[in-house]
């Protein structure tokens, strides 16, 4: 890997640079950032050296195509969809033939806060554990459940805007106390509901211990926009509560821009860190509810310099796996994804 060489001043620019949004899709040159490698009185930058090794990976179900191609343009390994374990174990043998690896599987969302749909979807839960062992990945990614209505379910509760939230939690139990500075009656159905979805997914994802124990692959719970869990904080403390080396974080990048910054994200979970999804937000200044829209990677507010050495102060080691950013080849997905890891 082309080591990459950049000053403190050079790099907080380039960090400034990154979070004003698309030009993040061209990174400024070696040559350019470093004046001819040389800095104000002619002493060498120093370099940007990472000890943590960094893999590049996509979402696929994936076919032999799929995993060809990826290949091609750099990848070493897919995000596998849940599929019969005995077609699994053929895409592997596959994959194994041409060197890539199945790192995981997107279980998705489940519904553990439902009386009437928390034993089918464990049930499912339980299916993408075993397909995962068939593949030979070492996780599942598994949305414990949602509140509020989503995909024509749910009743809609009023919760606060990103930026109002000042949360507070009981240590012992993990449930809400305050999620606002003001008056938080108005907010008193999310947070029932919030305690209530803390609780029952506690109950079942604990369930699921001992078969992914068997297994030996991870349930890494993900912050994802189901209205759960929304700062660094509340999440860390619901994935340690499980106190299980077999229940750890799947972190996605851009899901929770709006509630934190990155960064912070990482630095907080640091070791139940078991997975990565690379995807980017684009905040917008002018919205007073503090939101944005989801953009191709390098083209957000995410500022990748700076993700770059969260995840080496926190040594996390691992998969970087591309969600989203469709419409871009897989060839140009992997160029930014380099930029990502190289620190630019």
């Amino acid at each position: 890997m082309k080591q990459t060489t950049v000053n403190r001043r050079e790099f907080l620019a380039a960090s400034a640079a990154l979070a004003a949004g698309p030009a993040l899709a061209t990174p400024v040159s070696a040559q350019t950032r470093g004046g001819g490698g040389e800095r104000g009185g002619g002493a060498p930058a120093e370099p940007l050296v990472f000890k943590t090794k960094l893999q590049k990976a996509l979402i696929a179900r994936p076919t032999e195509q799929d995993l060809e191609q990826m290949k091609t343009a750099g990848f070493h390994g897919v995000e596998g969809r849940p599929m019969p374990p005995d077609e699994a174990a053929k895409i592997r043998a596959f994959a194994d033939k041409i060197g890539m690896r199945i790192h995981s599987v997107t279980r998705g969302w489940a519904q553990f806060n439902d009386a009437a749909e928390a034993q089918p979807t464990f049930d499912v839960t339980a299916g993408a554990l075993r397909t995962a062992e068939a593949f030979g990945a070492d996780a599942i990614l598994l949305v414990p459940c949602w509140i509020g209505a989503r995909q024509g379910k749910g009743t809609p509760v009023a919760m606060p805007r990103p930026w109002e939230f000042q949360i507070e939690f009981d240590e012992k139990t993990g449930h809400l106390t305050r999620v606002v500075y003001a008056d938080n009656a108005r907010y008193a159905d999310y947070i029932r509901a919030h305690n209530h979805a803390t609780d029952t997914s506690r109950e079942w994802v604990s369930k699921l211990i001992p078969l992914a124990e068997k297994t030996k692959v991870v349930v890494a719970l993900e912050n994802v926009t189901n209205q759960l869990w929304v700062q660094p904080a509340l999440f860390n403390h619901f994935v340690r509560s499980f106190r299980s080396p077999w229940i750890k974080a799947y972190y996605d990048i851009g899901n929770h821009l709006r509630y934190a910054a990155p960064e912070r994200w990482i630095l907080t979970l640091g070791d139940i860190l078991a997975k990565i999804h690379v995807k980017d937000y684009l905040l917008n200044p002018a919205d007073p509810n503090g939101m944005g829209r989801s953009v191709n990677i390098r083209e957000g507010s995410a500022r990748w310099p700076v993700i770059r050495q969260a995840l080496e102060t926190v040594n996390y080691n691992g998969w970087m796996t591309i969600e989203e950013s469709g419409s871009l080849s897989f060839d140009e997905r992997s160029k930014r994804l380099d930029q990502i890891i190289t620190g630019v």
